[in-house]
C-alpha cells in the first residue's frame, strides 16, 4: 500500500470524522447497522485524513428522519439523507445512504428505481471501483486501535489499494454503462493515485468513451476541473488522450496533437508536448480558471499553423483561441467570471513578450488586470514548459510586487464631470482625453486637475 494506515491513537479526529462516528454510533444504538463508506475509507487506509465521510446504514430512509433532529430528504427516494450537525461552532453535513440495489441506469446517470437491501455487501456491489468499495466499523476501529480489523472488504479493495490499481466493481462495461461519468473518474483516480486502469477496466473505458456526450456538460466540466486542480494534470489528460476520452469532451486540445512549433520557441516538441508540460507544472490547489487558462492558451494554434519562409508562424492565434476558448465555455457552462478570467489568461499570455518595453502607463495597465498573479504564473510556466528563460517572468514580478496599489489605480485626477464643468460637450473624444490624462498621469507627467485640464486643452485644440 502506498502510505501507513493511520492507527486511531493518532487519527487527527475532525470535526466531520466525529459527527460522522455519531451518526454510526447513534444508529447502531438503534439496533441499525452503519459503516462509514467509499471514498473516506480509501483515503483513511492511504494515511490521507478525509475533508468528508459519507455512512451507509441498513435504516431505510424515514427512519434515519426520524432519529436526527436537523435532516434533509434530498434523495430519499434513493435512500440518501443529510444528517446536519454543529461540531466546534463549524456546521457539519453527512451523507446517509441506505444499503440498497439499483435498478437500470436509463439516463446514463441514475436508477431508474433502488430496492433497499439489508447487507451491506449488496450495497458495496453496485458501487464503481474496488478501491471505492470498502467499509469501515469506527466503533471496531476505536476499540482495536487498527484499521485492519475494522475494514469490511467484499470487493478485494485492498488488494488494488497496495497494488496501484483502479479496477471497475463486477464487470467495467455494465458500471460504465450505468453512470457514463465514472469514466472520467476512473481517470481521474488513476491520475490523482499514480495508479494503472486495469486492462479490463481500461478496455471497457475505450470502447464506451463516446457515450460520455450523454453526461451533462456542468458534471463533465467539474470532472475536469478536478482533474486539472489535483496536482496530477498531465498524466490525467494523457489517460484521457490513450482512452478516446480526449477527443470526446475536448476535441479541440485532441487537435494539437502534431502541430509543430518553432524548435528556437519550442525545443520540448509540438503543442500538445508543450500542453503537457505545462499542465505538469500547475500547483495541487490552483484556481482552476488558472488551469483552465493553461490548458487552453495555445488553443489557437492549430487553426493558424503556417510554414512561413523564415520559420513556422502562428498569426493570429491568440486571437482565433479567445474564440474557440469562448466556445469550450460556453459549451461546458462556466459562469461568466469565470470565463471572463479564462478569456483573459489567453488573450493576454503573449502580452508579457514586450514587457521591458511597454510605458509606465501601459505596465500598470496590464498590472490591473483582475487576478493578474495568475497571469503571472501562467507566464511563468509557459517559460519552463519551452525555452526555460525566465528572464520576462523575473522583471514582471519584480515591477508588479515593487508597485503599490495606489501607483497602479491611483484617483483619477480628471474625471469626465470635470471635462463638463470645464465646458466639454460629452462625445465620442471624450475616452481619448480621459485616456490620455491618465496615462500622463501614470507615467507622472502631471501631478494635479489643472495639469490633466491643460494637457486635454491643447489635445483639443489640434
Amino acid at each position: 500500500m502506498p502510505s501507513t494506515p493511520i492507527p486511531f491513537s493518532s487519527f487527527p479526529a475532525s470535526p466531520a470524522f466525529r459527527a460522522a462516528a455519531h451518526i454510526v454510533a447513534h444508529l447502531r444504538a438503534h439496533g441499525y447497522e452503519a459503516y462509514f463508506a467509499g471514498g473516506c475509507v480509501r483515503d483513511m487506509l492511504l494515511g490521507h485524513p478525509p475533508k468528508d465521510y459519507d455512512v451507509t446504514t441498513r435504516a431505510r430512509p424515514d427512519v434515519v428522519l426520524a432519529l436526527f433532529p436537523r435532516t434533509y430528504a434530498v434523495g430519499a427516494h434513493f435512500g440518501v439523507v443529510l444528517v446536519a450537525d454543529e461540531i466546534d461552532g463549524q456546521p457539519i453535513t453527512t451523507e446517509v445512504a441506505t444499503f440498497r440495489s439499483d435498478g437500470a441506469y436509463l439516463d446514463g446517470r441514475r436508477p431508474s428505481e433502488v430496492a433497499f437491501a439489508d447487507r451491506p455487501e449488496d450495497d458495496v456491489l453496485r458501487r464503481d471501483f474496488t478501491i471505492n468499495g470498502m467499509l469501515l466499523d469506527p466503533e471496531k476501529w476505536q476499540q482495536t486501535g487498527s484499521l485492519d480489523d475494522a475494514v469490511l472488504d467484499f470487493v478485494d479493495g485492498r488488494a488494488d489499494l497496495s497494488a496501484g490499481i483502479v479496477r471497475a466493481i463486477g464487470h467495467a462495461e455494465r458500471r460504465f454503462t450505468e453512470d457514463k461519468l465514472r469514466m472520467l473518474r476512473a481517470v481521474r483516480f488513476a491520475a490523482r493515485f499514480g495508479y494503472e486502469l486495469e486492462p479490463e477496466t481500461f478496455a471497457a473505458l475505450r470502447q464506451l468513451a463516446p457515450g460520455i456526450a450523454q453526461v451533462s456538460r456542468e458534471r463533465v466540466r467539474d470532472e475536469l476541473t478536478r482533474m486539472l486542480t489535483e496536482g496530477h494534470a498531465r498524466h490525467a489528460f494523457e489517460l484521457l488522450d490513450a482512452s478516446g476520452l480526449l477527443r470526446e469532451v475536448l476535441p479541440e486540445i485532441d487537435r494539437l496533437h502534431g502541430v509543430e512549433q518553432p524548435p528556437q520557441y519550442h525545443p520540448e516538441g509540438d503543442v500538445w508536448v508543450h500542453t503537457l508540460l505545462l499542465l505538469e507544472k500547475l500547483a495541487p490547489g490552483c484556481p482552476a480558471t488558472l488551469a483552465w487558462g493553461a490548458l487552453l492558451h495555445d488553443v489557437g494554434k492549430p487553426a493558424t499553423f503556417e510554414r512561413a519562409p523564415d520559420r513556422i508562424r502562428f498569426s493570429g492565434h491568440v486571437e482565433v483561441g479567445v474564440k474557440i476558448a469562448a466556445e469550450i465555455c460556453r459549451r461546458l457552462r462556466f459562469s461568466n467570471d469565470e470565463t471572463e478570467q479564462i478569456l483573459a489568461l489567453v488573450e493576454n499570455h503573449m502580452r508579457f513578450g514586450d514587457i521591458q518595453r511597454m510605458k509606465p502607463s501601459t505596465l500598470k495597465r496590464f498590472f490591473r488586470l483582475p487576478g493578474f498573479d495568475e497571469h503571472l504564473e501562467l507566464h511563468r510556466i509557459d517559460c519552463l514548459s519551452s525555452h526555460g528563460d525566465l528572464t520576462l517572468y523575473e522583471f514582471a514580478q519584480q515591477q508588479y510586487h515593487a508597485l503599490p496599489p495606489e501607483a497602479v489605480r491611483p484617483p483619477l485626477l480628471v474625471t469626465g464631470r470635470d471635462l463638463i464643468e470645464a465646458g466639454y460637450q460629452p462625445g465620442p473624444q471624450f475616452r481619448q482625453w480621459l485616456a490620455l490624462a491618465e496615462d500622463a498621469q501614470l507615467e507622472g507627467r502631471i501631478h494635479s486637475r489643472e495639469e490633466g485640464l491643460a494637457l486635454i486643452r491643447e489635445a483639443a485644440a489640434l
